[in-house]
């Protein structure tokens, strides 16, 4: 016998014992603080960036622009005071890219593959957007899409990489032309922006004003953007339609709506329905003009003391009150950044399956981000103020409905997208 081996036997086994006992403990531990068990977290590059590309200077700079770069500002302020994520340095940039695809997808390439950008968010203009999410695609990167309007992005141009916001065609034109067909305005005459939005909002519409019985008188396209809506209000004008729907966006519907108004078509037999309008528009107008306007938006400012709250931080910092879009840009930027937290990764697929399972709730929006990448939740059915019923600057709406998330977006069983037909 050898007492001091049979005791450095014992010892070695206790050991052993001792750091199972610890490994299960951790393990018990890492499960019940919810941090993901992973091997080692891992960021590629060692920092996690964040690109906001959109309109700076263009038709629709006022809702989305500089605002935008604010809101994803806000949103890293807010997910981590030192700006880190995982212990790794967030990091934002942000581009004009003119409302051309060509020049979106260019950048997008250049964010990817030189400045190691992870996710790109915002993307105004349809064109754009489809151009940089299948930029993303192929670079299996993230495109997060608060600013466009066209079902397209989740439905035939679908892909794995993209999650469409805010809006879509579909939801507002299950919102504000539902509306005002039940009210028994059922001819419409359309004057379309001639690009993909244009077309998916007529589109959209006319689908929802048929199956109600309503029938289009005619739809004249303009170029983009539109100075002289002249010629455009004037063949609408003499369709006799009960409604003139503006299938546009930004300062084109603006100047739309302003020349309607001299035209005397405001207040007339014949209704004015934007099809897409957000509160900066409104703004530009002004509620003498505005008023009685019927729309449909994602998020409006003075719905509830979380919706305030925030938005009067974004005053502070701008001087205006949020768009749909820009808070979509705040939505999008901090749960992606709490995805990445929770997956201990920034690693495309993993982030992506994380925002797909886990509903959202952030004080702007709550729902849940389907299979084909369309985040579902409620739209509001807005009618603007007249001018004695505002109580102050930007309180411009009355919530007249709240349009659920099952009818605010396709059908899932209508959908031509591979991602759920697969």
């Amino acid at each position: 016998m050898h007492p001091e081996k049979t005791e450095t036997k014992a010892t070695s086994g206790n050991t052993r014992l001792s750091r199972r006992v610890l490994a299960s403990s951790l393990a018990v531990l890492t499960i019940a603080s919810g941090t993901p068990a992973f091997a080692q977290q891992k960021v590629s590059d060692e920092v996690v960036k964040i690109g906001v590309l959109t309109d700076m200077s263009g038709t629709y700079s006022d809702f989305t622009g500089s605002g935008a770069v604010v809101a994803a500002q806000m949103a890293v302020e807010d997910f981590a005071k030192d700006g880190t994520v995982l212990g790794k340095k967030i990091e934002l940039a942000s581009a004009d890219h003119q409302n051309k695809a060509d020049i979106g997808a260019e950048r997008a390439r250049s964010w990817f593959d030189r400045d190691r950008v992870d996710v790109i968010v915002e993307l105004v203009t349809t064109n754009v957007a489809l151009a940089v999410m299948d930029v993303a695609a192929q670079k299996n990167k993230l495109a997060l899409v608060s600013g466009s309007a066209s079902q397209s992005i989740t439905n035939e141009r679908c892909n794995a990489n993209t999650v469409h916001w805010v809006y879509d065609s579909y939801g507002l034109a299950s919102g504000t032309a539902k509306a005002v067909v039940g009210t028994g305005r059922k001819n419409w005459y359309f004057i379309a922006a001639d690009y993909a939005a244009g077309t998916a909002m007529t589109n959209d519409a006319s689908r929802v004003l048929t199956a109600n019985g309503g029938t289009v008188a005619g739809i004249s396209r303009h170029p983009f953007p539109t100075a002289d809506f002249s010629s455009f209000l004037l063949t609408a004008q003499s369709s006799k339609a009960d409604v003139i729907a503006l299938a546009n966006g930004g300062q084109d519907t603006i100047t739309a709506i302003k020349q309607a108004a001299e035209f005397g078509i405001t207040g007339s037999k014949q209704t004015i329905v934007p099809i897409v309008l957000f509160i900066n528009d409104v703004h530009a107008l002004g509620l003498k003009t505005a008023q009685g306007l019927t729309l449909t938006e994602g998020f409006y400012w003075n719905r509830d003391d979380r919706t305030r709250t925030w938005s009067r931080r974004f005053f502070a910092k701008t001087k205006k009150m949020p768009s749909m879009a820009q808070a979509g840009v705040y939505s999008s930027v901090l749960n992606y950044l709490k995805a990445v937290e929770k997956t201990g990764t920034d690693d495309t697929a993993t982030v992506m399956k994380y925002l797909k399972s886990n509903e959202i709730d952030d004080g702007l929006f709550k729902g849940r981000i389907r299979a084909d990448g369309k985040f579902a939740h409620d739209m509001l059915l807005l009618e603007v103020k007249k001018p004695a019923e505002s109580t102050e600057q930007w309180d411009y709406y009355h919530v007249r409905g709240v349009i659920p998330a099952s009818d605010a977006a396709l059908p899932l069983n209508e959908s031509k997208c591979k991602l759920v037909q697969g």
